[in-house]
């Protein structure tokens, strides 16, 4: 592990805001880094409001979308619903879907099959379309770059509306609304949406008409809560709005799909720590496993037992799919060890057996150990296909780009991508794929990285701080949760390995005669010698409440330890 802590904000600042909230300076310190620099800033970010959220005619096309749909209403047309397969696609088209059916019939859905036609929008959905009857398909969390497909469209009498928030290519396909705020010439203030965000812009902006106010489609944020978390978009500005919000109804009136997963889980209170963990691997398993249609099923089903039955049959799809990745994982463990003759920078494994829906996370796991840029193939069809997965500050999209000429076709972000290629192409692609990456990744993130946002006493740690702390909530990606750095640390001698294999660490912490501190590092129970015989140490770590037999106590989690 490196340990790096975050620079230092000026001085000036940090004194400035720490006065005016009447908080420590290292709170003040945790503001300024996540872009708090004044009373009004704080206020915002401490109470989050919906009067915040911005005008959803702000966004480019959002008037041309509207008065699309109202047409389709008024003519009596067919509107189809179509989004991408994974939690982010079935979000948006449960939510866009669900909404327009509270007053009108003729909408439906559809979602690819993962398998048989890929992400995004499909030549065969199209055709679906065309074979019974829609004029109108409004495309949710894709269709950025569907260019030929929206043109297939329009030969067939078929308009398209675009809601998507990846980054568009050189030219827009030919629909009649395509809202991104990643658009060039849209000045839509805030551009991290999620897919099912643009689809709750959307929505406010078709409640508009119906003098519908925010409050009446508070009822929609569980999905959109849902799909930010399990997106990674960042945390800030009109997500963590819509998050605060949408995590408020999961927690007290979710729609009952959502409930019907919660209630199998048997968890009280959930935060987002839980929705991506536990929700969102749940809705994903569906288009994994089986169909992501089911997923949609589940979300919009309106009858609590019907919606139980659903979320049964999709908690069997998530734990075949952890079985999947379990015995996956253990075959890629085992081919990485049998290979491992010289020090590569990437990790690129095949097997032609592999499931296909489960090769992300695979690559995900290969990481935790591994740490290097990973690509995990498999055979569909005749060609091999592949998830790839990166480390923290490099951009893998652009190391497949800098390859493509060996690729059938390949598409992601900076963190995550898939492609395929033809099989003779595969151990080519595979050497000049290590090569790019050798040439153009900075040594240092070959090795993880933990950020750590101040250094404080055990001393500083107190109702206030844990009170304070709470209201940082929701985390994510540019708000997360704030980590600590603590020196000269001693175990008061209670410091055990526990967990079936012993790969986990319980400590009882104390520092300059503070209190003891209860402790847990998860896979840290190889660092126990570190800790023995009261032997100082520093450590890194975030502050958690544990909630044991109804009561709630102060906990230490630690990251790492020197």
């Amino acid at each position: 592990m490196r340990w790096t802590l975050k620079p230092k904000p000026s001085e000036d600042k940090v004194k400035h805001l720490a006065q005016a909230l009447n908080v420590e300076d290292f709170v003040a310190t945790l503001l300024v880094q996540r872009g708090i620099e004044t009373f009004e800033q704080a206020k915002a970010f401490f109470r989050p409001s919906l009067d915040h959220l911005h005008d959803p005619y702000l966004m480019k096309d959002m008037n041309k979308a509207v008065d699309r749909i109202e047409k389709a209403i008024k003519n009596q047309e067919r509107i189809l619903v179509f989004g991408d397969y994974d939690v982010d696609g079935t979000t948006a088209v449960s939510l866009v879907s669900s909404y327009l059916k509270t007053y009108y019939p003729h909408v439906a859905t559809y979602i690819p099959d993962r398998y048989d036609e890929g992400y995004g929008v499909s030549f065969k959905g199209i055709d679906f379309a065309d074979d019974n009857g829609f004029s109108l398909i409004i495309a949710l969390d894709c269709g950025i770059k569907s260019i030929d497909h929206v043109a297939y469209a329009k030969d067939k009498n078929i308009d398209f509306i675009i809601c998507d928030h990846h980054r568009p290519g050189d030219s827009l396909p030919e629909a009649v609304a395509v809202l991104d705020p990643k658009r060039k010439d849209c000045n839509y203030p805030y551009d991290e949406l999620c897919g099912c965000g643009i689809g709750f812009k959307l929505i406010q902006a078709l409640g508009s008409n119906r003098n519908q106010t925010i409050t009446d489609l508070v009822p929609y944020l569980d999905l959109v809560a849902a799909a930010i978390a399990a997106d990674l978009v960042p945390m800030t500005g009109e997500n963590r709005v819509l998050a605060y919000f949408g995590l408020q109804v999961i927690n007290s009136n979710p729609r009952p799909g959502i409930k019907a997963l919660i209630h199998q889980i048997k968890k009280q209170t959930l935060d987002i720590t839980d929705v991506v963990f536990i929700i969102a691997p749940r809705i994903n398993a569906a288009g994994r496993i089986k169909h992501g249609i089911h997923a949609v099923e589940l979300l919009t089903e309106f009858d609590f037992e019907q919606a139980q039955q659903f979320a049964s049959e999709i908690e069997k799809y998530n734990s075949d799919r952890k079985d999947l990745d379990k015995h996956i994982t253990k075959e890629a463990f085992q081919q990485i060890e049998k290979n491992q003759e010289q020090e590569r920078f990437t990790t690129v494994v095949y097997q032609e057996d592999w499931h296909k829906g489960v090769i992300g996370i695979v690559a995900s796991r290969l990481i935790e150990t591994y740490y290097r840029p990973t690509l995990v193939f498999t055979k569909s069809g005749d060609k091999y296909a592949a998830s790839a997965r990166s480390v923290k500050g490099f951009d893998v999209y652009n190391a497949l780009e800098a390859c493509s000429q060996h690729l059938e076709q390949f598409g992601g972000h900076m963190y995550a991508a898939g492609m395929t290629l033809k099989e003779e192409n595969y151990s080519i692609f595979k050497e000049a794929f290590e090569k790019q990456v050798q040439e153009t990744i900075h040594p240092d993130l070959l090795t993880p990285e933990i950020e750590i946002d101040a250094e404080i006493n055990f001393s500083d740690i107190t109702p206030k701080l844990i009170r304070i702390l709470k209201q940082f909530e929701p985390f994510g990606p540019q708000n997360m949760t704030p980590v600590f750095l603590t020196k000269n640390v001693k175990d008061t001698g209670y410091g055990k390995k526990i967990g079936g294999e012993e790969e986990h660490l319980k400590l009882f912490l104390k520092q300059n005669g503070s209190e003891g501190i209860p402790a847990i590092g998860f896979g840290l129970g190889n660092k126990i010698d570190l800790t023995s015989d009261q032997k100082p140490f520093q450590t890194a770590y975030s502050i958690d409440e544990n909630e044991w037999n109804g009561k709630v106590s102060v906990q230490l989690r630690l990251k790492s330890i020197q």
